[in-house]
């Protein structure tokens, strides 16, 4: 192959290999290799929403780490590519009637190995004008560790944001822990805003953190005002640095498992650095059945608290997998991008007592797969086929669709196409992935951006400042 990396990028997968799910292995980014069509053809993993990679590399840059200093904070919590893709906004095809999620392809040049080309799948669901009433219950970490201003004092900022948007259907609850927990506030009505604030602002940081006892709390008052239709969630906002009780990634899996099939979904807010514990607050979410946010700052707890927060915990699919089949004539080998923690073997996509991500209203879900093209493909046939299996929000039988992908290579990808692959390479260069071709840096970053058009996104731009930052700090 002209201008071929080194031989070792193209190693496989063991055959029979099966994915590690294990949460406790997350000081370590394992990246999904290049895997022969010819032998395994299909690639099965779950959905995710997730953002929290993207803005706690914007904390750490903000601080004034360079590049150095990024990697080896970061090994020890990986940047997860999908999340750092996910943060922003795209194009996407709105569903046909009646279907619950929309689906786009794409496949252009990999920016960074001129021997592959990529393909861009994106889902996304609509909007919902109606919503349930929410029956919220904030689990907020008042241990000693959350006394720094970009804690406890920023989750009471945050909250300011979020009164705005409630209504008198809504009912929010307030639990604290530390070394003991505590109902600070119960069944409260969303239009008692001053109510809401006033029980926030009192909140001190102190004492141990026992994350086990919070949760049990939490789940019990979550119980004592479910809502028969509404969205009963969790949300829990910490550091992570969970010292008491139930404190590894593991345990924490297995505690969440046992409580989510009660109804109530557990998403997490995380915040601070330090002593953050990011493979811990994954797992929560991952587990729970929720969505995690990283909150480096007022910029994100507006965005989130003031327009994220409500509209897009609606659940409309969940246990969303999906499955895709590369055909072997027109694809020689493929190697997943990111979602390291989500894959699922083979047999799981039909199982529907196997969990999977959680996909809520006006969300998208972008995925990208490194292609090493076959001699024999065709520009006209399809190359893989999409298997997407979700189940109803109130059904516990799940619901197939399937969707051929074609050929679809353009010499002249979208600017989100050109921009997606921009996030993608700053996340390989931070962790020093093996998959990096070229050796391409972050010179080669800007360059990407400068033909994604960004100038009429805000959220865009600040990433190209972000980029810039770094590279003035090295």
């Amino acid at each position: 192959i002209e201008n071929a990396p080194p031989e070792d990028i193209w190693a496989e997968e063991p055959e029979n290999g099966e994915p590690s799910n294990d949460p406790d292995e997350e000081s370590e980014l394992m990246e999904s290799p290049f895997i022969s069509t010819e032998k395994a053809p299909i690639s099965t993993f779950s959905a995710d929403v997730d953002t929290a990679s993207y803005t706690y590399l914007r904390k750490l840059v903000s601080k004034g780490y360079d590049l150095d200093k990024l990697r080896m904070t970061i090994k020890g919590s990986p940047l997860r590519a999908e999340e750092m893709v996910n943060y922003f906004d795209y194009s996407v095809n709105a569903p046909a009637e009646g279907d619950v999620f929309g689906t786009k392809a794409t496949v252009g040049r990999t920016p960074w190995n001129d021997s592959t080309r990529l393909l861009m799948l994106q889902l996304s669901t609509e909007e919902i004008s109606e919503k349930g009433a929410n029956n919220l219950v904030f689990l907020i970490d008042v241990s000693g560790s959350m006394s720094s201003h970009d804690k406890l004092p920023l989750i009471k900022s945050a909250f300011a944001r979020l009164v705005e948007v409630l209504d008198e259907r809504d009912v929010i609850s307030i639990v604290t822990y530390s070394g003991k927990e505590e109902i600070v506030l119960s069944g409260c009505g969303g239009d008692k805003k001053e109510d809401i604030l006033n029980a926030v602002n009192s909140l001190v940081a102190s004492g141990s953190t026992n994350g086990e006892a919070g949760l049990s709390k939490a789940y019990t008052v979550a119980k004592d005002h479910f809502i028969e239709g509404g969205n009963n969630r969790i949300i829990m906002a910490s550091d992570g640095d969970l010292n008491v009780g139930i404190s590894s990634a593991t345990e924490l899996k297995g505690f969440i498992e046992g409580k989510r099939d009660e109804g109530i979904f557990l998403s997490v807010l995380g915040f601070g650095t330090g002593n953050y514990k990011d493979a811990a607050m994954s797992a929560l979410a991952e587990n729970g059945n929720g969505v995690y946010y990283y909150i480096d700052g007022e910029f994100e707890a507006d965005r989130v608290f003031g327009e994220k927060l409500l509209s897009t915990l609606y659940t409309v699919a969940k246990d969303v997998k999906l499955q895709i089949e590369f055909e072997p004539e027109q694809v020689a080998k493929y190697r997943l991008i990111g979602y390291e923690s989500r894959r699922l073997n083979t047999e799981d996509f039909d199982d529907d007592t196997k969990d999977a991500g959680d996909v809520g209203a006006g969300h998208s879900v972008t995925v990208f797969y490194e292609l090493v093209m076959a001699d024999t493909a065709k520009d006209t046939d399809i190359i893989a086929t999409l298997q997407l299996r979700y189940k109803l929000p109130d059904s516990e039988e799940s619901t197939l669709r399937t969707v051929g992908i074609g050929n679809v290579f353009t010499e002249e990808p979208s600017t989100d196409f050109v921009f997606a692959t921009a996030v993608i390479e700053t996340a390989m260069i931070l962790n020093e992935s093996r998959y990096n071709a070229k050796g391409v840096g972050l010179d080669h970053v800007i360059e990407l951006l400068v033909n994604a058009d960004i100038t009429d996104e805000p959220d865009r731009i600040q990433f190209r400042t972000m980029i810039n930052t770094i590279r003035e700090a090295t």
